[in-house]
């Protein structure tokens, strides 16, 4: 009996090599967009890893890429340089201010949309309102910045020459350079550009929600608010948890619109720059601007690594608080 299944364990191991061998040639085209999208990482993501070690080290760009490596050991040189930096309260406060009410405002609205949506019974009128919701998706920065031009310049502006020929206002207003405006701007054009697209995967939550729970509730006399209170919401419990964990992971780059750098480079100017620049556009204009690379590699770890404690905080949270989680 046990000669016998000694014999069996090679033939079994063979059938399963077989088996998943089999399986490998019916998938080939999943396993070659999968291996694709894994040298995608590795190259663009994973081995630029190796120019974190410039922070610990005096590099000059004239050494080339040999230089990462043998360059003078500086250690936490660049770190407390940033720490003790005149602007690092107010580049700091601008970074953490424009990154929260980027999540009050963009985080909620999606899922205040999908709701809206899914309540809209003329499949017509709501496909297409979806469909205009997330095309600013596709609008790069440069574009949408073009259009904040067109339509909030003090001088060409639409609306300063709408809101001047009405009446409204006796001068111009300066949108666009006035400090006190960025951030309302930011927020703003991150709210347009983003909560569309981020409402087809709230959408989605919203679909795998049975159909017999809202018929069962409707019969037992509940309201629209009362089914979206009792059954949509909870249903997109799972959803939400998680793209809220993503979000607070990213929230120094921006939530879920990821656009920090993109609207305070662009939007920035001399003028609204005590409340646009950021860690973002700081450590840009240190690293290509003056040449500092070792010091601009600093500054982008330490926001690295406060956005994966913030993820694994963030997770252990909501792990320890409901049964959602990211891992």
């Amino acid at each position: 009996m046990e000669l016998d299944s000694q014999l069996a364990r090679p033939a079994a191991k063979a059938d399963r090599k077989a088996f998943l061998w089999k399986r490998f040639k019916q998938q080939k085209m999943l396993h070659l967009f999968v291996g694709l999208g894994m040298i995608f990482f590795l190259i663009f993501s994973y081995t630029p890893m190796f120019g974190i070690i410039m922070a610990f080290k005096d590099y000059s760009i004239s050494s080339g890429i040999k230089g990462i490596f043998t360059s003078e050991w500086v250690g936490l040189k660049y770190f407390d340089e940033f720490v003790n930096d005149y602007q690092f309260g107010t580049i700091v406060r601008n970074t953490l201010v424009l990154s929260l009410l980027k999540v009050i405002f963009t985080f909620p609205a999606p899922i205040i949309f999908a709701i809206m949506l899914n309540e809209v019974k003329h499949m017509a009128f709501k496909r297409l309102v979806q469909t205009v919701s997330y095309l600013p998706h596709f609008i790069s920065w440069i574009v949408v910045v073009s259009l904040a031009f067109f339509f909030l310049s003090a001088d060409v502006g639409l609306v300063n020459k709408a809101l001047l020929g009405l009446g409204l206002i006796d001068k111009q207003l300066d949108i666009l350079t006035n400090a006190n405006y960025f951030w309302g701007l930011a927020v703003g054009s991150a709210v347009w550009k983003e909560m569309g697209w981020w409402t087809i995967i709230f959408l989605a939550a919203i679909t795998g929600i049975s159909p017999a729970l809202y018929e069962a509730a409707q019969i037992d006399g509940a309201g629209r608010l009362a089914r979206i209170r009792h059954i949509t919401i909870p249903g997109m419990k799972g959803t939400i948890i998680v793209v809220l964990i993503l979000t607070i992971g990213s929230i120094l780059g921006g939530g879920l619109v990821g656009s920090n750098f993109e609207q305070a480079y662009l939007l920035g100017n001399t003028i609204n720059n005590p409340t646009s620049e950021i860690v973002q556009t700081y450590a840009f204009k240190v690293g290509l601007r003056d040449g500092r690379f070792s010091y601009a590699a600093a500054i982008d770890l330490i926001q690295s690594v406060i956005s994966v404690l913030l993820i694994f905080s963030s997770n252990y949270i909501a792990k320890r608080k409901s049964d959602s989680s990211l891992f």
